[in-house]
C-alpha cells in the first residue's frame, strides 16, 4: 500500500531480466480502434453512402510484406451501417492518403485522379527525353513559346491596369450624375405634358357632355295629359261652406244667378203663321229698334212677388248683354 505512488521500484541484487519470459504474439494480430471514415464511400452490397467523418469501431492490423521507406502499412476493417457488410481500406504513405481495398467504392476523388494523370504525363515525358535529344529540343521550344505568350499576356494586363489608373473617376461620376439629372428632368417634362394632355381631354369631354345635356333639355317632349281618376273626388278634402250673409238671404248674391230665377218658367215662342204658309219671315232691318215683346219674351207671371220679377229682369239684362 505504501508503494502506490512510488516511481522507482526496488529491484533485488540478484534480479536477472533475461529470465523473464517474453510474450510471443503473432505479427498480423488485430486491435480494435476507434476511427473515422477517411473519405466518402458507397457500399457495393446495399448502395448505402458512408460520408467522411463517420465514426466506426474498426479492427486494425499490419499489412505483411508491404513497407514504404521503412514505414509499415496498416489495414482497417469496418462494417456498413446498413447491411453490416465488411469494408476494408489501408493507408497510403506515399500519397499521404488512404486506399480503398474491398467492399466499397470511393466517391469524389476527381482531384486525386487529376494529380495522378499529371504525374503520369510528367513521367512519360521524362522517359521520352531520356533517349531522344530531338524530343528534348522540341519540348524546350514549346516551353519557351508558352512562356513568351504568358509574358505577353502579363504585359497586356499591366498596360491595361496603367490605362485604368489614369482614368478620372471623379469626372466619370460627375458626368453620370449630370446625365441622371437630365434624364430625371426629361422624365418630369414628359409627365407634365402627359398630365396637361389628360386635363385638356377631360375638359373637352366635359364641354361635350354639357352641350349634349343642353341639347337634350331644350326640346322637352310633350307629355300626355293625365286622365282624371274617377275616384279622385273621394280623395279631395271637402270645401268649407261659405257663410251666407243676411242681405244675401233677402235679395240674393250680386253677380250670380239668383236662386229664385229657377221659379220663373220661360214660355216657348209660338210658330209664326207666315212661316207655316211657306213664306219666310222678313229679316229685321239693321239699326231698327228691337221689339219690346221680342226683347223681353218672358211674360210676367200673375201673382208673383216683386222679388221674382226683379230676378227675371236681371236675367233678361244678362242675356241681352251677352248677345
Amino acid at each position: 500500500m505504501s508503494e502506490r505512488k512510488v516511481l522507482n521500484k526496488y529491484y533485488p541484487p540478484d534480479f536477472d531480466p533475461s529470465k523473464i519470459p517474453k510474450l510471443k504474439l503473432p505479427k498480423d494480430r488485430q486491435y480494435v480502434v476507434r476511427l473515422m471514415a477517411p473519405f466518402n464511400m458507397r457500399c457495393k452490397t446495399c448502395g448505402e453512402y458512408i460520408y467522411k467523418g463517420k465514426k466506426f469501431n474498426a479492427r486494425k492490423e499490419t499489412v505483411q510484406n508491404e513497407v514504404y521507406l521503412g514505414l509499415p502499412i496498416f489495414r482497417f476493417y469496418i462494417k456498413c451501417t446498413r447491411c453490416l457488410a465488411e469494408i476494408t481500406f489501408k493507408t497510403d504513405p506515399e500519397n499521404t492518403d488512404y486506399t480503398m481495398e474491398h467492399g466499397a467504392t470511393r466517391n469524389f476523388q476527381a482531384e486525386k485522379l487529376l494529380e495522378e494523370e499529371e504525374k503520369r504525363v510528367q513521367k512519360e515525358r521524362e522517359d521520352e527525353e531520356l533517349n531522344n535529344p530531338m524530343k528534348v529540343l522540341e519540348n524546350r521550344t514549346k516551353d519557351s513559346k508558352l512562356e513568351m505568350e504568358v509574358l505577353e499576356n502579363l504585359q497586356e494586363l499591366k498596360d491595361l491596369n496603367q490605362r485604368q489608373a489614369h482614368v478620372d473617376f471623379e469626372a466619370m461620376l460627375r458626368q453620370h450624375r449630370l446625365s441622371e439629372e437630365e434624364r430625371q428632368r426629361q422624365q418630369q417634362e414628359e409627365d407634365e405634358q402627359e398630365t396637361a394632355a389628360l386635363l385638356e381631354e377631360a375638359r373637352k369631354r366635359r364641354l361635350l357632355e354639357d352641350s349634349d345635356s343642353e341639347d337634350e333639355a331644350a326640346p322637352s317632349p310633350l307629355q300626355p295629359a293625365l286622365r282624371p281618376n274617377p275616384t279622385a273626388i273621394l280623395d279631395e278634402a271637402p270645401k268649407p261652406k261659405r257663410k251666407v250673409e243676411v242681405w244675401e238671404q233677402s235679395i240674393g248674391s250680386l253677380g250670380n244667378r239668383p236662386p229664385l230665377s229657377r221659379l220663373v218658367v220661360v214660355k216657348k215662342a209660338k210658330a209664326d203663321p207666315d212661316c207655316s204658309n211657306g213664306q219666310p219671315q222678313a229679316a229685321p232691318t239693321p239699326g231698327a229698334p228691337p221689339n219690346r215683346k221680342e226683347a223681353n219674351p218672358t211674360p210676367l207671371t200673375p201673382g208673383a212677388s216683386s222679388l221674382s220679377q226683379l230676378g227675371a229682369y236681371l236675367d233678361s239684362d244678362d242675356s241681352n248683354g251677352s248677345n
